[in-house]
């Protein structure tokens, strides 16, 4: 764990510096399309990671509550950290991931690269190319800080892939649903749901009861567009009651199947 500045001297800690200053670019884009958060508001935040969102929604919105989510130890201890940094008493961490049942789930963690770190690891061991396709991207569309990626060669990506995947270790880690959540913290309104939890998605769509989802109000989530998932969570958030639902790529995973799914009541 290390202690840097964001480009604004914001401080954090993290594991991977470019890591983080890669995720504090993606804030911003949590924000588009009519997701809006306001003082007094309440965040669910399921792969929390390190807790950038959380460090940032804590800067520019007074007595937000945040419930972050990470289950992979390493991780969780440097999310904790990032709580008591930012200062805001309401911003709480937990060591565990969300699903569709109580369980205890293997996951899948990548030292050099935490981000990536899931309990559904086939879902790039499937199709190594996409992998490469999404470090491509990531590398070719990373922020201007970080001018010199853009004069990586092509013929490096397969290097940096494996590199990013080398040590992976495998971890057990405890995971709860998000209603079973929502009925031991006494949470009475979500008014953003982020989900970025690496494949895991629709089971943590899966654990959430009828009578907690009005409690939410808004929903940004990375869904991974395997066998037609992205047309099934439209259609689920579309009979919970979800008006208005926009999916976006971004351009660092046009060649990936991820896909942003931004839904409003």
């Amino acid at each position: 764990m290390k202690k840097i500045r964001l480009t604004d001297k914001t401080p954090i800690y993290c594991l991977k510096s470019a890591e983080a200053i890669v995720l504090d670019d993606h804030v911003n884009g949590y924000f588009n399309h009519g997701i809006e958060l306001k003082d007094g508001d309440v965040v669910v935040d399921v792969g929390a990671n390190i807790g950038v969102f959380g460090i940032r929604a804590s800067q520019r919105f007074k007595h937000i509550t945040i419930h972050s989510f990470e289950p992979v130890p390493d991780i969780f201890k440097v999310l904790k950290k990032n709580t008591i940094l930012s200062q805001n008493k309401l911003f709480y961490a937990y060591q565990v991931g969300l699903g569709s049942k109580e369980e205890i789930l293997k996951f899948t963690y990548f030292p050099n690269s935490p981000a990536l770190s899931t309990s559904n690891p086939e879902m790039w061991e499937k199709d190594p190319k996409a992998f490469h396709k999404a470090v491509k991207g990531s590398i070719k569309n990373s922020p201007d800080s970080f001018w010199w990626s853009k004069l990586i060669p092509n013929f490096t990506i397969p290097l940096i892939a494996w590199y990013l995947r080398k040590g992976k270790k495998t971890v057990e880690c405890p995971v709860k649903t998000l209603s079973g959540m929502i009925h031991d913290e006494k949470m009475d309104k979500i008014t953003l749901l982020k989900m970025d939890c690496e494949g895991q998605e629709w089971d943590v769509l899966m654990g959430i009861n009828d009578e907690h989802w009005p409690l939410i109000n808004s929903i940004v989530m990375e869904v991974h567009d395997v066998d037609g998932r992205a047309n099934e969570v439209k259609s689920l958030l579309t009979q919970k009651g979800f008006t208005k639902i926009i999916g976006e790529k971004e351009k660092s995973l046009e060649q990936t199947n991820l896909i942003n799914l931004y839904a409003l009541r």
